[in-house]
């Protein structure tokens, strides 16, 4: 089912999760599975809730380990309050937005090469598109599209936001996403061109920080030996500390000390 849940639906699924202790993706994904029959029966399979299964309304509960009655207890509990729910109209999803021959449905990949949404939608100018499958939020303003990083959110939940960069906001199990707060994977300026700076890179220039001034520069006459040498010491203590910490080899610590030492 490739639509999305009201925030006040999302909302009671995730106390539903909290209830019995599971996560909100297994949630969704069983009350997706019950809303096909208005929430008479479902068919669904879940690692979650012991894979393939099956519940029907009046009692009949099967799980993929048959023998485990604590995991029937869980899913027929699951399966009645979800079912309850959507009953009493308090899980519903969202009705598809127009396309432009004026059918329900979904009106175009602007998104890409994404592939098929979770759910999409329009709200006061801004289009998104949700693939919580592949973790990616993508949303279309002005023409332009930016894809988002959405991490382990899961988005059930869209509404209108009030100020921001743009004009919807995303309920996920954990709230409100904070959109400032999602890597952004393609199509904004504001993201930076520099590229991450290798392991080998940090190692080095920490490295050379602690050794340079002892090593390359100069050794001037010194007044006082012993200051001298206690720094030549406070050196090593710390590049031991950088090979403790597995950021210096054993070897590459052993060299560094040695010329170390070769000053005194």
């Amino acid at each position: 089912m490739n639509a999305i849940f009201t925030d006040a639906s999302f909302q009671n699924m995730i106390n539903v999760a909290n209830k019995y202790g599971v996560s909100t993706n297994a949630v969704t994904d069983l009350t997706q599975r019950l809303m096909s029959s208005n929430g008479s029966m479902a068919q669904f399979n879940i690692p979650e809730l012991g894979g393939g299964g099956q519940w029907m309304q009046g009692g009949m509960t099967m799980v993929g380990d048959m023998f485990n009655n604590n995991l029937k207890y869980l899913v027929d509990g699951l399966c009645v309050d979800l079912s309850n729910l959507i009953h009493q109209g308090a899980i519903q999803y969202k009705p598809l937005p127009k396309t432009e021959n004026g059918q329900g449905g979904f009106s175009g990949n602007w998104w890409g090469d994404l592939g098929f949404p979770n759910s999409t939608g329009s709200q006061n100018g801004t289009s998104y598109a949700i693939f919580n499958d592949i973790h990616r939020l993508a949303i279309k303003e002005n023409g332009k599209v930016t894809v988002f990083d959405t991490l382990d959110n899961n988005i059930g939940g869209v509404g209108q936001q009030q100020g921001g960069n743009y004009s919807v906001t995303f309920t996920s199990q954990y709230g409100n996403v904070n959109l400032g707060s999602l890597p952004i994977v393609s199509g904004s300026d504001s993201v930076q061109e520099s590229q991450p700076i290798q392991n080998n890179e940090v190692q080095n220039n920490v490295v050379e920080n602690i050794v340079a001034p002892v090593i390359d520069a100069p050794i001037q006459a010194v007044n006082n030996n012993s200051a001298f040498e206690e720094d030549i010491f406070v050196k090593i203590e710390k590049l031991a500390g950088l090979k403790d910490k597995g950021i210096l080899s054993v070897e590459e610590f052993e060299n560094k000390k040695s010329d170390l030492l070769n000053r005194l």
